[in-house]
């Protein structure tokens, strides 16, 4: 559900002294209020509703999953997870559903309300005012509808909070939109990392100048703040992973699916702590690789029982003709791997929830080359944020 084009997403947690604190499946403490004050009040501007609506990829997707799979909503009780402007919730009662729990945690919610009334569907949907977790619905639904996805699939953590509807108000033969999700990477070439070494070496200049001025004039030597704040800088310009609308060229290697998810099955423990290894195999002419990228794809397959007269792919992947609001997720590799005909990268990654923050990602990946002549390289980690 992001919807900042820039990545750039406040990240710091606002102080609620005696608020309640509760464990989210990766068995972190969550501060209830500061998550709303940090993450779901975000949600209550009709302007970043806005940036999700014309996002057509998006908004092509849900709508034709909904209308191309009509029998998965008449007569049908629907609830959607994270309602926003109601537009899902819109979709599935135009679709037939007798009734549509529309549930938002947010002040979003009055203006689903007043959207729904609108356009005539307040008989069929109820907006409910409150996060998930804490409402109560009269029944068991045959659909839950959710566009819960962030940044790399997993940022935001708002999976979490379908599961628990999932498992607390779906009937056992129901029906979860979307059903599938996948999470994919790829090596990359970009001259993002060349701007972000230029403007990290810029950074630490300033800082050696800096520290002459200030014991010039000031009589202090702040020499021995140089190693953290040398690490701060590497972490803001090298190891934060960068949102990027890249194009299909830039992708040097085939892409590699490290993670699927059945949204039938799938337990919050899984989305907490993601860990794959694999192996990336790079298209003949490429020398150098600059770093990785990562999207996902989303599918609305049905159920086995159930399945869909037609699945609807939305698909997150580098593109030349349509973008989205997610893009993908870019990080760089400083620095670069050169290569050669044949060379192959022996990689693992850990994806797992920041103890700052549980809806932002800390991101471990491990590399090595595995050279054509047989040579193999010691292993490199690098540790980034998605923030």
């Amino acid at each position: 559900m992001n919807g900042h084009a820039n990545g750039e997403v406040p990240s710091g947690m606002a102080s609620s002294r005696g608020t309640p604190r509760v464990a989210d499946g990766g068995g972190l403490a969550v501060d209830k209020a500061a998550d709303f004050a940090n993450y779901f009040c975000t949600y209550a501007f009709l302007y970043h509703q806005k940036e999700m609506l014309v996002d057509r990829v998006r908004m092509d997707a849900y709508f034709s999953s909904i209308f191309r799979n009509l029998k998965h909503f008449v007569g049908k009780t629907v609830l959607d997870v994270g309602t926003g402007s109601g537009i899902l919730a819109i979709w599935a009662a135009q679709a037939g559903a007798k009734k549509v729990y529309a549930v938002e945690a947010t002040a979003m919610a009055r203006h689903a309300r007043t959207l729904i009334a609108g356009n005539k569907l307040d008989h069929i949907v109820e907006v409910i005012e409150g996060s998930v977790e804490d409402i109560t619905i009269p029944e068991k639904v045959d659909v839950i509808i959710s566009e819960w996805m962030g940044y790399f699939l997993v940022r935001e953590s708002m999976f979490d909070s379908v599961i628990y509807a999932r498992d607390k108000w779906l009937k056992p033969d129901g029906i979860m939109y979307p059903s599938h999700a996948r999470m994919w990477i790829a090596p990359v070439r970009t001259s993002i990392l060349e701007q972000k070494q230029q403007e990290y070496e810029h950074a630490m200049a300033d800082w050696n100048s800096f520290l002459q001025d200030t014991n010039l004039h000031y009589k202090v030597d702040m020499s021995c703040l140089s190693k953290p704040y040398k690490e701060e800088q590497q972490k803001y310009f090298l190891q934060t992973a960068l949102w990027n609308s890249l194009y299909p060229n830039q992708i040097i290697g085939t892409p590699v699916i490290i993670k699927e998810f059945d949204c039938l099955t799938t337990t919050v423990e899984e989305v907490a702590a993601i860990r794959s290894s694999f192996k990336m195999h790079f298209y003949e002419s490429q020398r150098k690789c600059s770093g990785f990228a990562g999207w996902f794809d989303v599918q609305f397959k049905g159920s086995p029982s159930n399945p869909a007269d037609e699945e609807v792919e939305l698909t997150t992947a580098p593109s030349a003709e349509e973008t989205t609001h997610w893009g993908q997720q870019v990080f760089l590799l400083s620095p670069s791997v050169n290569l050669s005909a044949g060379d192959v990268l022996s990689c693992s990654l850990d994806i797992t929830r920041s103890r700052q923050n549980h809806r932002l990602m800390d991101v471990k990946f491990v590399h090595q080359v595995e050279r054509a002549s047989g040579e193999v390289s010691p292993p490199i980690t690098s540790p980034y944020a998605i923030e």
